[in-house]
Order: C-alpha cells, then structure tokens, then sequence
C-alpha cells in the first residue's frame, strides 16, 4: 500500500512557460541571436532546436535544411536596407549608398556575408534590392548589359568585404589585434630582399596603409567611375 506524502515533502509541481508556436517566423529570429552573438558557423539547426526548446526534426517541417535557412536569413536582412529611388543627376552617389547599405546590413549580421557567396537572390526582399540597383544604375544611362553584369559584380564587392569585416569582428583581440598585425606584415614587406621583390619594399608603406573603410570607398569609386565611363562612351557612340 502506497503511503501518502507528508505536507512537509509535498513540493508544487514545476510549471514550464508555455512555448510559443514553432513557425518560421520564431525559428529566424533564434537564428539570428545565434548568427548576431556568435557568427554563422553556430547557426546549426541543433542549436536553433535548443534555442526555441524543441528537437530539431520539428524545424524541417518549417525550413527544409540549412542551405534554405542561409537564404531566408539573407532575404531577410536585404529587407534592412534602406533603398533610394532612381536618379538620373545623382545616380552615381545612390548606386555607392546602395553598395554601403548592403556592406552596413551584412556586417551587422557577423559573417552573414559568407552565406551570400555564389548564391543568386531569389526572395522577395532580396529580389526587391536587385530591382532597386538596377533601376539606379539605369537611370544613369549605363548600357543595359552593363547594368546586368555591373549589379553581380557590386554585390560580390559589398558581399566579399563584409565577409572579411564579419571575420574580423570574430577574431579575438578584435581592433587593435588588426593594427597591429598589418603593422607587422609592413615591417616584414621592408625586410624582403629588393632584387626579388623591388616594387613590394618601395611601396611597403603604402601598401599597408588605409583602413578598411578607407579601401572599401577607393575601389567603390574605381567601379562606379569605370560605369560612368561607360555609360558616357556608349552615350557618345549613340549620340
């Protein structure tokens, strides 16, 4: 015969905050605590399970792996940017801001950037930033097959720097370890031996010089005056 349990033993049964719906919506916004605080390589579906307390073979009913996950992750944060509308006076400063607004949103994500290398956009927001850099560079007269290749190879340049950026926010020692290290490979360029490697010595200096916004702005221009360029000489072959 089972005896009853003395009041002074009794404990109250442990309540559990109620869950919240598993959807997709919930299973993002878990991903992104994880990719914000930890970088990509955290973002597992195991951990996004135990992160919305439920097992992982319930998140595939909402997202079928992770090579899905990267996209709607990216799709998302293309709905951060901020987007301008076309302008034929000043299409060259709204196609830089364009390529900045997609650097800023992919660094603030980590190294969200390496989920965007060798993908093609195909979500909504994605697909609506694509419109609007299309639309920028169009309505500065650059040639339209131009503007086709011109929009992949300005997103590689904002994707491949934020990647890099994204890195460096993940390394310890953070800033500092940075300056320091290009300081050291500066010294190492004036060491090598100027018969093999004259122009890498005489311009040692120089070539470690400038910090990553500094960089980042220079070969935005290279790309944006190699359009205008364009643009003007196919003006003047069709004029």
């Amino acid at each position: 015969m089972t005896l009853p349990v003395p009041p002074w033993e009794q404990r109250a049964p442990k309540r559990r905050p109620a869950k919240l719906p598993l959807s997709r919506e919930a299973i993002l916004a878990a991903a992104f605590r994880i990719l914000d605080a930890e970088g990509l390589d955290a973002v597992t579906m195991r951990r996004i399970a135990d992160e919305l307390d439920t097992g992982p073979a319930s998140l595939y009913a909402h997202v079928a792996n992770k090579d899905e996950l990267y996209a709607l992750l990216l799709d998302q944060a293309a709905g951060e940017m901020r987007l301008s509308e076309p302008s034929a006076e000043h299409w060259q400063d709204r196609a830089k801001e364009f390529i900045r607004e997609l650097e800023r949103v992919l660094v603030s994500h980590k190294d969200l950037g390496r989920a965007a290398l060798a993908r093609i956009p195909t979500g909504p927001n994605s697909l609506a930033a694509s419109e609007a850099l299309l639309a920028l560079l169009r309505a500065g007269g650059v040639p339209d097959q131009d503007c086709a290749w011109a929009a992949d190879i300005l997103s590689l340049y904002a994707v491949a720097h934020a990647y890099e950026n994204g890195l460096h926010l993940l390394q310890a020692g953070g800033e500092e370890a940075g300056i320091a290290y290009v300081a050291a490979i500066g010294q190492y360029f004036r060491q090598l031996p100027t018969d093999r490697f004259p122009n890498i010595v005489e311009l040692a200096g120089l070539l470690t010089t400038g910090d990553g916004d500094v960089r980042f702005e220079f070969g935005l221009d290279l790309l944006i005056r190699g359009l205008a360029s364009r643009a003007a000489d196919a003006k003047r072959d069709h004029g």
